[in-house]
């Protein structure tokens, strides 16, 4: 056996690189998640279809059952257009209950985009999108229900 005393910058060389190695790993998940693309929602089956006033109305009557229902479901929501909002990269629809302020609102996917903004205030559509969920604003006294990837049904 030898008597050799192991040089003082080995264990902090081996630490370096491990720690160099893990943020290249972490690196690499964090692009994978930023960089994920999502399947066309058009291919994709609705788990439910289901009227724009029908939904509002059971998000309003208990949204905590309603989420469990619909959240990060594909649904079909069918209503008239009561609102259009253009923003930087997306366009939203809004269906809105008239007697309670209560809404839902559909941001559309980048390829999807010039048909969403065809759709005019009074239109009957029927859009297919992932249900992001629901929750009760006590600012707007009202109920919200998002959905996101969005394209006409």
């Amino acid at each position: 056996m030898s008597n050799e005393k192991k040089k003082p910058g080995a264990l902090r060389k081996k630490l370096l690189i491990g720690g160099l190695i893990f943020l290249l790993a972490g690196a690499a998940v964090v692009w994978y998640i930023f960089t994920e693309k999502f399947a066309d929602t058009t291919g994709e089956k609705a788990a439910y279809t289901v009227t724009a006033d029908a939904l509002i109305q059971e998000f309003s009557q208990n949204d905590s059952l309603a989420n469990i229902k619909y959240a990060e479901k594909i649904v079909v929501v069918s209503g008239i257009v009561s609102e259009t909002e253009s923003a930087d990269t997306t366009i939203n629809i809004k269906f809105t209950d008239t007697t309670t302020g209560s809404y839902a609102i559909f941001a559309f996917q980048e390829q999807h985009l010039a048909e969403a903004k065809a759709i005019k205030v009074g239109d009957q559509v029927s859009i297919k999108g992932s249900c992001s969920g629901g929750a009760f604003s006590k600012i707007l006294d009202a109920e919200f229900i998002t959905f996101k990837r969005c394209a006409l049904n």
